[in-house]
């Protein structure tokens, strides 16, 4: 642990230590990494044989990297991950703006600081989480921002002329030297600003207000940009991009068992929780569906794409739905229904951007279509194909549920019913256990209840049954049972 004795310069040099460029420093640790199969990405599911062998060999390469790709694909958290390859802690002249290095300085005072002092001269460890800045590019910011100014009032202080570079006022680069500096959504950058950031690629050189400074910065670029042809607000200038080594195409989960995974791992689960909530499996799948429903859907701009954060935030309020109706009860335990699912609707809403067609029907009307459009997919897994002709003499599996129905006056399922009464009321419809006996026979009791009403949506879906709202819940009728009431 060398960084907590160290103090000087003259002590450092006698530790032998050497410099090393920051893309120097990522590659030596992630080659470490490689030899060792240790994971430099944790909790990043669903880019193991795509997108991280591609930021792999871009750090191998020591390239400035630009990921590319549609909102909620873990761009800016990949971005993140890599301040894990840092070097622990690295030295720097204490006092200095643009953390230089004691054995390389770049800035004057670094310079003049050792031209006095010496081996004398007094260093500081810089942590790794340090070492990573971030800014959100909009159209406010400016050259100032980025890479600095002259600063008056430092020029009144130190009673300096503006010829003299001292009374400059480092932007935010230059104070990143030595580390990993993210510029998030890079095509709502100014193009004005973008040319700006060409020699610092290129050649570390800077210029601010007519001084021409030779600083040889030291960083790790990494851009986050949405493909070109969806933002509408500006796009990555040509000669930028030629400089930039590596772009990197990132991408939605492509299963939803990765897309559980990532959805587990982010959600606020929240332990005190005022019940205990029983998860089906397949409500965590349908969770998920929704999201591969929405990026195809036709109400839906798929140029925006559909983030995986609405995946997330749904589940958290299918969850918070049924504390609600627990709380309500005054139980201590319950378990997901399939009428909890309606309780996500406020998170489908504001995360996908409609098409006209979609804005013309309404966000509640296509959030409802989304699930209806998953409960279908999932159900076309477990049970079979619902066709819209059959002949004569071919089984309908469904043929009983729907007898039972044609046979009652009404079935209903309340919002906030006990888990009594729910069970109760879905345990009465016999054929629906001979179903899930024959075609999902692994099933555990627990899941039983939120299978059995999800066949009955299911079938809604394919207008096997009707269903309409009624006060604090919903009512299923047979098709003609319900053609034959409105006549």
């Amino acid at each position: 642990m060398m960084y907590r004795s160290v103090k000087t310069l003259g002590e450092l040099k006698k530790q032998g230590y050497k410099t090393r460029s920051i893309k120097e420093e990522l590659r030596k640790n992630l080659i470490e990494n490689i030899k060792q199969g240790k994971d430099s990405f944790t909790g990043i599911h669903g880019y193991d044989e795509t997108v991280i062998p591609q930021l792999e060999r871009a750090i191998l390469s020591q390239h400035n990297i630009n990921l590319l790709g549609l909102r909620g694909q873990a761009k800016t958290r990949l971005a993140r991950l890599m301040v894990q390859l840092l070097d622990e802690y690295i030295p720097a002249i204490k006092g200095s703006e643009i953390n230089d290095d004691p054995l390389k300085p770049i800035s004057r005072f670094g310079k003049e600081r050792i031209q006095e002092m010496g081996d004398e001269t007094p260093i500081e460890w810089i942590h790794r989480e340090q070492r990573f800045y971030e800014k959100l590019a909009t159209p406010d910011v400016t050259i100032s921002d980025l890479i600095g100014d002259i600063d008056p009032i430092k020029a009144a202080n130190l009673r300096l002329s503006y010829a003299d570079e001292r009374v400059i006022h480092f932007g935010m680069i230059p104070r990143a030297n030595r580390s990993i500096f993210v510029i998030n959504e890079l095509p709502d950058l100014q193009s004005r600003i973008q040319v700006a950031l060409f020699n610092i690629l290129e050649e570390g050189d800077i210029q601010i207000r007519g001084f021409q400074v030779r600083l040889p910065l030291d960083l790790q670029f990494v851009f986050t940009a949405n493909p070109e042809d969806y933002t509408n607000r500006g796009s990555i200038v040509t000669p930028l991009k030629d400089r930039i080594g590596s772009q990197i195409l990132t991408h939605y989960p492509e299963s939803i068992e990765i897309a559980r995974e990532i959805t587990s791992q982010e959600a606020s689960l929240q332990d005190n929780r005022m019940c205990k909530i029983h998860i089906p499996d397949l409500a965590r799948d349908l969770v998920e569906q929704i999201g591969f429903e929405a990026r195809k859907s036709e109400y839906v701009d798929s140029k925006s794409g559909v983030s995986a954060r609405m995946s997330i935030t749904a589940y958290e309020n299918l969850l918070s739905t049924a504390e609600h109706r627990c709380i309500a009860s005054g139980s201590d335990q319950t378990s997901i229904r399939f009428i909890d699912v309606m309780g996500m609707i406020p998170s489908i809403i504001g995360k996908v951007e409609l098409v006209y067609e979609g804005e013309q029907e309404g966000a509640a009307f296509v959030a409802e279509r989304l699930i209806g459009s998953a409960a279908k997919s999932i159900f076309d897994t477990y049970f079979p194909v619902i066709k819209k002709l059959k002949r004569e003499d071919e089984k309908d599996p469904y043929e009983a549920i729907l007898q039972w129905f044609f046979e009652q006056s009404s079935f209903e399922i309340m919002d906030d019913g006990t888990e009594e009464e729910y069970q109760k009321a879905l345990n009465a419809i016999t054929p629906l256990e001979e179903l899930i006996e024959t075609y999902m026979p692994n099933s555990i009791s627990e899941d039983k209840l939120f299978i059995k009403e999800f066949i009955l949506w299911a079938l809604v879906e394919y207008k096997k049954l009707n269903k309409k709202r009624i006060q604090k819940g919903f009512e299923f009728k047979d098709s003609y049972g319900a053609y034959l009431s409105n006549l």
